[in-house]
């Protein structure tokens, strides 16, 4: 690849994979994260999402494959690359008998690239831009998991960054908490940060990624934008009558897959019947044919399939979609 297209991404991986023993957590992955995107690296508890983050920073050796992170190569360049990256991984860690502003002092103070000139008031601007300015004076062993949380956020960002790399950002925090993290993570990506997203919340993703990739059992299954993916799914159709059999026969004749709809005993005092896959077929007609067919339309609608349903047959598995 020419080196005009390895800009336009902040991380791309090549076959990247990661063994224990026989087993391959990471069974060559082709990763590419637009810059500027809002990448959301979703899959279930276990499919390789946060062994691929510590190939990503170093903090594992990959057993083959390539890994480009702002446009140069891993781990080789590590000494360039990690100090325009904030990384939240694996939960934060800090000193439990010092404040959330003395850890942030100390961790701003290793880094060699940091400013000890604006280091105070840095660090005062990434409590109050958490929620935390309340806190900073408060020891960190008396922070609840979501405050930890909101530190480890802090932290990523005490210095302007090319890159952010969170693993679960809104594990332990409340509704008002995800919210904020959300909103933050917008604002970062407004200002040219790209941001990685692992999560598990599908809910939570969906409202903050402009791109996602989908993990299970360590293979890339999918990957591109969000309205991407999302159209990818099958469409399905919901009729309301009391004529269910009738419905379902109808709809089958058509070529769709008939099946009982979530919603039965509707607002119309009627059964819900899913026809799934369109087939082709425009709405007007379905309906004309249902009503031929002696079927009581009292109700219909097209739905597009969730992002949740396209994600479960991509990996066979539930997502969880609230916080």
């Amino acid at each position: 690849m020419n080196e005009a297209a390895l800009t336009d991404f902040a991380i791309q991986t090549r076959g990247l994979v990661k063994r224990f023993g026989h087993r391959s957590a990471v069974d060559g992955i082709d990763l590419a994260v637009p810059n500027g995107s809002v990448y959301g690296f979703l899959g279930p508890n276990g499919s390789g999402k946060t062994t691929t983050i510590r190939l990503l920073l170093g903090l594992a050796s990959a057993s083959s494959g390539d890994i480009r992170v702002l446009g140069q190569e891993m781990p080789r360049s590590l000494a360039s690359v990690l100090p325009e990256v904030g990384a939240l991984v694996e939960g934060p860690g800090f000193y439990p008998f010092l404040s959330g502003m003395g850890n942030l002092m100390r961790l701003d103070t290793a880094d060699r690239h940091a400013a000890s000139s604006t280091r105070r008031q840095r660090v005062h601007d990434a409590l109050e831009r958490v929620g935390l300015g309340h806190a900073a004076g408060k020891k960190v062993r008396a922070y609840s998991l979501g405050m930890k949380q909101r530190l480890g956020l802090a932290n990523a960002m005490l210095r302007p960054r090319e890159l952010l790399v969170l693993d679960e950002p809104t594990n332990g925090l409340d509704p008002q908490g995800t919210r904020e993290v959300r909103g933050l993570v917008r604002s970062l990506a407004a200002g040219g940060t790209t941001v990685f997203v692992s999560s598990h919340l599908l809910a939570e993703v969906e409202q903050m990624c402009t791109h996602i990739g989908v993990m299970s059992a360590g293979r890339l299954v999918a990957q591109g934008p969000l309205e991407e993916l999302r159209s990818a799914g099958q469409a399905h159709v919901v009729v309301h009558t009391p004529d269910v059999e009738r419905a379902a026969s109808v709809l089958a004749r058509l070529g769709l897959v008939p099946g009982e709809a979530p919603g039965t005993g509707s607002r119309w005092g009627t059964t819900a019947v899913l026809g799934t896959g369109l087939n082709g077929l425009e709405p007007e007609a379905i309906v004309a044919a249902l009503v031929a067919g002696g079927v009581r339309v009292r109700g219909f609608a097209v739905e597009n399939a969730s992002l949740e349903d396209r994600f479960v047959s991509l990996t066979g598995e539930g997502f969880d979609v609230v916080g």
